[in-house]
């Protein structure tokens, strides 16, 4: 019988814990590396991540380390670390890694210093290295469960997909392969903006009729900077587009949906995001999308809103006021 593959995965949020289960019941020998050393006590002392996915066991085959040197004979790694901190965390793995070693991005969100999406930014820190893309409607504490999933993992490689499939894949999470890069990519990142404007909606009390023309105008904004972009319609409408775009906007079990449940019933996003210990990727994407819809020329109404809320230039009631006095038009993409 062949040894397990080595398998790390660099962030122990829950998103990053759930990924470690799932490449352990896949077969995987997994090194799980942590930043927080309440995370790695709580592992090491009860096998569990108390602190981001509490009541999940965590599977023997899963070992927790602060140290990215130990994950040095990985023979393949996620990453599964903030947007926002991808650059800095990849670049520091590489001094570590082998040539070659295949590395997924799990991360969902545009940077906002560079307005470039995870694989440009880890193609730049960490350079030979083989980069695929996971996205699509997923909340970690069902994956961890074993609960049925289906995803997307987007690579330009054709030799690549079939191994990350082999190293995740299980029969009740179920990585669909792709090409489209940027459309996986894009679906992920405007979703949590979008959901933040969902949360909002139900919040203020805006009814179920607001929240699914919210779902499907924001679709169409998701889907005219995708094929600005170079995306493909069809990933749009798939799983990592408008699949993630429905989870994340029908739950206040996500976490940016929740933010703007928040922020709809009168808080600030200030006073939210300081007492999570989670992160809610739409707020630090939304500028940066914004900013990046600007320069391509895309006209983003919703995500424009939700930006000017987050960062208090202007109140919600008064969001809405401008998004329903827009011009009446034709429906469609445009």
């Amino acid at each position: 019988m062949s040894p397990a593959p080595l398998v790390g995965v660099v962030g122990a949020g829950a998103w990053g814990t759930a990924l470690a289960l799932v490449a352990a019941r896949a077969g995987g020998e997994v090194t799980l590396w942590a930043r927080e050393a309440e995370v790695l006590a709580a592992i090491r002392d009860r096998r569990e991540n108390t602190p981001f996915l509490p009541g999940v066991t965590i599977d023997a085959a899963v070992s927790a380390t602060g140290d990215l040197g130990a994950l040095a004979a990985s023979q393949a790694v996620l990453l599964v670390v903030p947007t926002q901190h991808l650059g800095a965390v990849a670049a520091a793995l590489a001094g570590h890694l082998g040539a070659k070693v295949p590395l997924l991005v799990c991360a969902k969100g545009i940077e906002q210093t560079s307005l470039q999406f995870p694989d440009e930014i880890v193609a730049h820190a960490a350079p030979d290295h083989p980069i695929a893309v996971l996205s699509g409607p997923s909340f970690a504490a069902d994956v961890a469960r074993g609960l049925p999933t289906a995803i997307t993992l987007a690579t330009d490689d054709p030799a690549l997909g079939p191994r990350w499939q082999k190293l995740i894949g299980l029969p009740h999470f179920r990585p669909y392969l792709s090409d489209d890069v940027r459309g996986a990519e894009i679906g992920g990142a405007v979703k949590n903006v979008l959901a933040i404007a969902c949360g909002i909606a139900v919040g203020r009390g805006l009814g179920e009729s607001a929240r699914a023309a919210l779902v499907t105008r924001g679709f169409a904004e998701m889907a005219r900077l995708g094929l600005k972009l170079g995306a493909k319609l069809e990933t749009l409408a798939g799983l990592s587009g408008l699949g993630d775009l429905v989870l994340t906007c029908s739950s206040p079990q996500s976490r940016n949906m929740s933010l703007g449940i928040a922020l709809g019933k009168g808080r600030t996003a200030q006073e939210v995001l300081a007492e999570r210990r989670s992160i809610a990727e739409g707020a630090a994407t939304a500028p940066a999308l914004v900013a990046l819809a600007a320069k391509v020329g895309v006209e983003m109404p919703i995500a424009a809103a939700v930006d000017k809320i987050l960062r208090g230039q202007t109140n919600i009631d008064e969001a809405i006021g401008g998004l329903l006095s827009r011009p009446f038009k034709p429906e469609g993409l445009g």
